[in-house]
């Protein structure tokens, strides 16, 4: 292929990367200054929630990266410096590391995730669910939306503070029809309502093609770009002897 090409290529390609940037770094900062409007297409979110999940600044931090790095390709390319062309290779040779690390520990540990979010979220409903405020608004949102109860069923709030403090009832979304009939263990058993982290398991399953074809198309981008960046240091390297 003529190197006018793999030039355009790989100008593409630190293009696409600076756009990308540019989209998430604005959608960050469209999450900062009005997050209120921004949260309503993203259920179950609370307002206290937000304060501890800083999504605006993680897509910022992001896009800046990402922005930076297309601005830094198409400076070595305009430029053919050698540079700038290792170090945009490097940089994401880098993250492409790290992507592989989390997906391999992702893997590794995939089989403890239950035990592991079971461990967190149980103590939590049992002492927390109806005491703390935004761990209680963000359960009864996540139930409301996925339509459970608890983490594995009803019988995580049994002998819990809400359960104590309530006469012996459950949380209504517990319970198929709460507004007939008082939500007690026979009814919440009766009902049969599941548990959210089987919901999310499903929520998941349902959209993992989607989050594999995303997965697929950025490692292509980044091989791309680092097979391009490479070539072009190896001609400019030895066009310079």
């Amino acid at each position: 292929m003529p190197i006018c090409q793999k030039w355009l290529q790989f100008l593409l390609l630190s293009l696409l990367c600076f756009l990308a940037g540019m989209c998430l770094a604005a959608a960050g900062i469209w999450v900062t200054v009005d997050g209120d409007s921004f949260m309503k297409v993203l259920p179950p979110f609370t307002d206290d929630f937000q304060r501890y999940v800083s999504v605006g600044i993680f897509s910022i931090t992001t896009g800046a990266v990402m922005t930076l790095l297309g601005l830094l390709g198409c400076c070595g390319a305009q430029k053919e410096s050698k540079c700038l062309l290792i170090m945009f290779f490097s940089i994401i040779l880098i993250i492409c590391i790290a992507e592989t690390a989390a997906a391999i520990v992702a893997l590794v540990y995939s089989s403890y995730t239950e035990i592991i979010l079971r461990a967190w979220a149980t103590p939590g409903l049992k002492e927390q669910y109806g005491k703390d405020k935004i761990l209680t608004d963000l359960w009864n949102s996540t139930m409301t939306t996925l339509q459970c109860c608890g983490f594995s069923n009803y019988t995580d709030f049994s002998e819990s503070y809400y359960y104590k403090q309530n006469g012996g009832l459950y949380p209504p979304t517990c319970c198929a029809d709460p507004e007939l009939f008082p939500c007690v263990d026979h009814n919440a058993d009766f009902s049969g309502v599941v548990g959210c982290f089987k919901q999310i398991v499903q929520l998941i399953q349902r959209n993992v093609n989607i989050i594999r074809g995303i997965a697929a198309g950025v490692t292509a981008i980044e091989v791309a770009a680092m097979g391009v960046s490479m070539y072009l240091y190896c001609y400019l390297d030895k066009k310079a002897t």
